[in-house]
């Protein structure tokens, strides 16, 4: 069960595409790369090359890449840019492969940090490897009772979701993925290695922190600071569509203000099952606290037409919130695989009654989509804009539009009603290839800097995306 199929019930590794150098006089010897890696070399017409292609999203099946290499360190991150330098071969990273516009694959090599998946605990930091997926972060971590906050899809991996920011279900208590992030090792253009941190290769930590991935090297290792995990309390609150509006003006002045141990989620959502409108969160504390937190919200929006809530452990919350409660953490990492098209806003304010009308109505349309609202504040607006790369730190929350399928028909009429209403701000995690003012949207006032350290570490612009710094 996905998500938003859960919702209803009830984010690069990557990224990036790179651009090598000019087009070698020769073809590319892909056989030589392979005897250079430690990992393994995926060409077209090799066992197993029809799964290496793949990205969660089906979407973007027809792309074929050239090949698709399975790394198992650093040294063969470098082999794979020296390649593309020499061969002019365009290449990718990929972790996680959820890149909203397909961006976690492309035609020239496909290089998969998946492999370099370790999770390590010790004096109250993690490293993590960068192809790590979430669900083994949380239950590795959970062995030693301690955990970072991190997103809620189980199959994302760790590099695409730190590198954009990491909104996620705790954030509003322990921050973004990025503000718990002490280091982080990274393969530059020119095949170096580096430790990032506050001291070594600051401008360069700094990007890793919100600038998204795919545009300064390929991110090999983190290191976090960790939290020590306590039970959680998850509920779900559903009403009649009728109040839909009432709900939407309730929440957005609740969820952003509530305490920082509370988060939670406004979804509105038409499938095949109809309209639906609902509340889900966490809360780091216990059921009695939590009804009367939610007392406020309910009094605003009307009588529930239904309400549960239940106290699980941390790991279990995590699981809950990305839709695999009644799995093994094995079967978390096999969710199916959906085709979908999304984009985002970032609201830094309530919207007017206008604007919760036209949202209603937009969500009210035929077809199959929805919109979620998630909560910030708390931890996350406690860090300054210029910390870290990620400037969103003053929005009240991110809004999110996903539509089923391929067509992305009601996802721009949505975006496009929305934006005099939410403004020019985009979550870079949330990527989306239709945006026009997309740098302004997803950098603002960091974008600046973010092209002076891509001018540092990649002055050739060995790394490109079609939206890179």
């Amino acid at each position: 069960m996905n998500r938003r199929d859960f919702l209803h019930v009830a984010a690069l590794a990557p990224v990036g595409a790179v651009a090598a150098g000019p087009a070698a006089s020769r073809p590319p010897n892909w056989e030589r790369l392979r005897r250079r890696l430690a990992g393994t070399l995926v060409l077209p017409g090799d066992a197993g090359y029809a799964t290496a292609r793949r990205l969660y999203n089906p979407a973007y099946d027809r792309i074929r890449p050239g090949g698709v290499a399975y790394c198992a360190n650093a040294a063969d991150v470098s082999a794979c840019l020296a390649f593309a330098r020499d061969n002019g071969v365009p290449i990718t990273s990929r972790s996680g492969g959820h890149s909203y516009a397909g961006w976690s694959t492309g035609t020239g090599l496909v290089i998969d940090v998946s492999r370099m998946n370790s999770v390590a605990y010790a004096g109250g930091r993690a490293t993590i490897g960068a192809g790590a997926k979430l669900i083994d972060v949380y239950d590795r971590l959970s062995r030693h009772g301690v955990s970072i906050p991190a997103g809620s899809c189980p199959t994302v991996g760790i590099a695409g979701l730190a590198l954009g920011g990491g909104i996620g279900v705790v954030s509003r208590k322990y921050g973004l993925t990025c503000d718990v992030l002490e280091s982080v090792r990274v393969v530059t253009a020119d095949g170096r290695l580096l430790t990032c941190d506050a001291t070594h290769h600051p401008g360069l930590f700094w990007a890793c922190r919100g600038g998204g991935g795919g545009n300064f090297g390929v991110a090999v290792s983190f290191t976090f600071r960790t939290f020590r995990t306590r039970d959680v309390t998850v509920f779900f609150l559903h009403w009649p569509w009728s109040r839909a509006e009432a709900v939407v003006k309730a929440w957005q002045s609740w969820g952003p203000s509530a305490p920082d141990a509370l988060w939670s989620s406004l979804h509105l959502g038409r499938s095949a099952r109809g309209l639906d409108v609902s509340v889900v969160g966490t809360y780091l504390g216990g059921r009695s606290a939590l009804d009367r937190l939610l007392a406020p919200l309910v009094a605003a929006a009307g009588r529930t037409s239904s309400r549960s809530a239940r106290t699980v452990s941390h790991l279990e919350g995590m699981k809950v919130m990305g839709g695999c409660a009644s799995m093994s953490v094995a079967e978390c990492r096999r969710m199916p695989r959906e085709a979908f098209a999304a984009t985002s806003h970032m609201a830094y304010g309530r919207l007017p009654a206008a604007g919760i009308r036209t949202l209603v109505n937009q969500v009210e349309r035929g077809g199959r989509h929805s919109v979620l609202l998630d909560a910030l504040g708390g931890a996350v607006g406690r860090v300054g804009r210029a910390e870290t790369a990620f400037p969103h730190r003053a929005a009240l929350f991110s809004v999110q539009y996903y539509q089923e399928g391929t067509d992305r028909g009601w996802l721009r009429r949505a975006h496009s009603d929305m934006s005099p209403f939410f403004g020019d701000h985009a979550y870079v995690n949330y990527i989306d290839p239709d945006l026009k003012n997309w740098r302004n949207a997803y950098y603002g006032a960091n974008a600046a800097q973010l092209a002076e350290v891509k001018s540092t570490y990649d002055p050739d612009r060995l790394f490109r995306l079609p939206q890179g710094v």
